[in-house]
């Protein structure tokens, strides 16, 4: 069984992949839904208020936090060889560095980049709205997945 300081790293990384999981969820489940809902200009102005307000140190330290911790465990695994749990902790860190924190910087911030630069009443922003919903919405869906995965994996190296 892990133990000592590498039980509370792996705890850490159950926990911050689980909240990350969450927060991802629920734009999956219920927000972007409720975005969609909203008339173009409408919708492209709340989205890109909500992407500002996600750049804060509370979710920012738990995003990028997470994924750092992620990486850290995946490190001392690959170096420390623990006699249980590596499988676990690697696909674990492998899980959310690239299926959650990965995928958020090469899907969901360049199409939030794009969504930024346009003005909410225009034409353009009227006609990108529906397939930026549509696509930021399909990768999103892809991102809780990803860490729940790492979190149940991190919870099976514990047990």
């Amino acid at each position: 069984m892990i133990e000592g300081p590498y039980f509370v790293l792996t705890v850490l990384g159950v926990l911050g992949t689980g909240l990350v999981a969450g927060v991802f969820f629920g734009f999956s489940a219920f927000v972007m839904r409720g975005l969609a809902a909203l008339p173009p200009a409408r919708g492209v102005a709340a989205m890109q208020a909500v992407n500002v307000a996600a750049v804060t140190p509370p979710f920012m330290i738990l995003f990028v936090g997470s994924a750092l911790l992620c990486a850290v465990l995946a490190v001392v695994t690959f170096v420390l060889r623990p006699e249980e749990g590596t499988v676990e902790l690697l696909l674990g860190s492998g899980l959310h560095l690239i299926g959650s924190f990965g995928l958020t910087m090469v899907a969901n911030v360049p199409r939030n980049d794009a969504l930024a630069r346009l003005e909410p009443e225009s034409a353009e922003a009227t006609a990108y709205w529906p397939r930026y919903v549509r696509e930021w919405t399909a990768w999103n869906h892809v991102r809780p997945a990803a860490s729940a995965g790492a979190a149940v994996s991190y919870i099976s190296a514990l047990t």
